[in-house]
């Protein structure tokens, strides 16, 4: 699966995107993030405040208990402002 990093999260990882292969118990967004974050130092600082990143499962806008099984891509993001 494809993991799409935006805006803030982006430029604290210094890379846009990534590819990864999660276990099976890792179910939800919520799980995805906990998992992401083990794995990765930098990825854990960035989303310290995890009730701030909003999620996107393949385009359409999820809340962190959704279901990531089948997905394609997950986008992570922080909050947006309209304008």
């Amino acid at each position: 699966m494809k993991i799409l990093y935006f805006a803030w999260l982006r430029e604290r990882l210094n890379r846009g995107e990534e590819d990864v292969s999660p276990p099976a118990e890792v179910a939800t967004v919520a799980d995805l993030i906990d998992w992401l974050a083990a794995r990765d130092e930098a990825f854990a600082h960035a989303v310290e405040k995890r009730a701030l990143i909003k999620a996107a499962v393949d385009a359409k806008l999820v809340k962190h208990d959704a279901s990531i099984a089948g997905a394609h891509t997950i986008a992570l993001f922080p909050p947006m402002t309209g304008g």
